[in-house]
């Protein structure tokens, strides 16, 4: 159940009066950034106050942002590299929802590939807009199986050396490490990931919640909507090595629009699609960091969308957001990142919608829009190792 944040909201406000707090929740892909993100904004509206999302991607048509509308908050998106790259435009997101919603609290979900935050977003921001915000810790969510196998507390599937790189950066810049899904361990595994990642990075301040179950949530919203980011040097970041490791993981967006005869079951269909999708993947060796799906029907007044989830080689894929009427007609948002090359997930893709496709005899799938690449070398608009204390 969800319960006020008492003074915590009342500070909120106090802040808001004069200045707009920025929240940046991080974390790599699959870790459950965009359902905490929805949660916590869901809460603050709770409260009366107005909030802002910004969701960010290294291409288009981000199923993040389709759930996020869904859930009726007001979303800019930023395409086309991280908001370390895109810093201007994640300003001038800002400015949009300031024009048209006011928002007293800002939310940003960053690339689940990016790193090196603090000296690239927060910093800035602080140095050259301190007037018009303050910035709360950088929280940095986890996965907690995927951590255990990184940490190397199980071992099991794991990405390679340079996509470990960029992952363990995440996790040492963070002002606060948020074990999310904390249901799927029992208490020695949990308290084994929090003591390996301690003997890793020590001080490290830790929690552990599960946004989608409510669990824990409290202690950690107050942290970043009361106390505001400490100013420390930067961490060092081998961008050379950053770059490497995202070029090893292909990227692939896509809309594929949706029609049928006969009605048939948007749950069913995502589900179906995603096994296929995986089957596919594990025969190409391919080690996924998140494929997550949206279905929004066609004239569907109310914005309700299905959504299926698949975090790990070895998860099954989870619906997160269901449609309870059978639809006939609809646009279906893929987003894909693995660690293999990208046309291959452009074929395990298709592949993939035409077997789902068949199981619904009146079904046809035409492929919109599909865009497959691997990111950039990042090259940050800005970069402060040190603020005044």
């Amino acid at each position: 159940m969800n319960t006020p944040l008492n003074t915590t909201q009342q500070n909120v406000t106090e802040k808001a009066s004069a200045k707009a707090r920025y929240i940046m929740i991080g974390g790599f892909l699959g870790a459950g950034k965009t359902t905490a993100v929805g949660n916590l904004a869901k809460r603050l509206a709770d409260q009366s106050l107005r909030v802002g999302l910004i969701t960010n991607d290294q291409g288009r048509n981000l199923v993040d942002t389709a759930m996020l509308r869904s859930q009726g908050f007001a979303t800019e998106e930023i395409p086309g590299g991280c908001f370390c790259c895109r810093f201007n435009s994640l300003v001038d997101a800002s400015e949009r929802l300031t024009t048209t919603t006011h928002p007293e609290v800002f939310i940003a979900e960053p690339v689940g590939s990016c790193t090196d935050l603090a000296a690239t977003v927060t910093y800035p921001l602080r140095r050259l807009y301190g007037d018009n915000f303050t910035v709360a810790p950088i929280s940095v969510l986890l996965d907690p199986v995927r951590a255990l196998r990184v940490f190397g507390v199980e071992q099991d599937g794991n990405f390679s050396e340079k996509v470990l790189y960029i992952y363990l950066k995440q996790v040492e810049e963070a002002d606060l490490v948020i074990i999310n899904k904390c249901d799927l361990l029992d208490e020695a595994r949990l308290e084994s990931l929090k003591q390996a990642i301690g003997a890793k990075f020590p001080g490290k301040e830790i929690f552990a919640v599960s946004a989608r179950n409510d669990t824990n949530l409290d202690e950690w919203f107050a942290r970043i909507t009361s106390t505001e980011q400490v100013a420390r040097t930067a961490m060092a970041v081998d961008y050379q090595v950053y770059a490497d490791g995202e070029a090893l993981l292909g990227w692939l967006n896509c809309t594929v629009q949706l029609a049928a005869t006969q009605a048939f079951d948007a749950d069913l269909f995502l589900k179906g699609l995603a096994l296929a999708i995986q089957k596919r993947l594990e025969a190409e060796s391919a080690q996924v960091a998140h494929l997550k799906m949206t279905l929004s029907p066609d004239n569907c007044l109310t914005g309700e969308i299905a959504a299926v989830n698949l975090v790990r080689n070895d998860f099954v894929p989870e619906l997160s957001f269901h449609l309870e009427e059978p639809v006939t007609s609809g646009q279906l948002i893929i987003n894909l990142r693995a660690e293999a090359a990208p046309d291959v997930l452009g074929t395990v893709v298709r592949e993939g919608i035409s077997v789902a496709a068949k199981n619904f005899p009146t079904l046809q799938a035409t492929l919109d829009h599909l865009e497959h690449f691997r990111p950039g070398k990042p090259a940050p608009t800005h970069r402060i190792e040190e603020l005044p204390a």
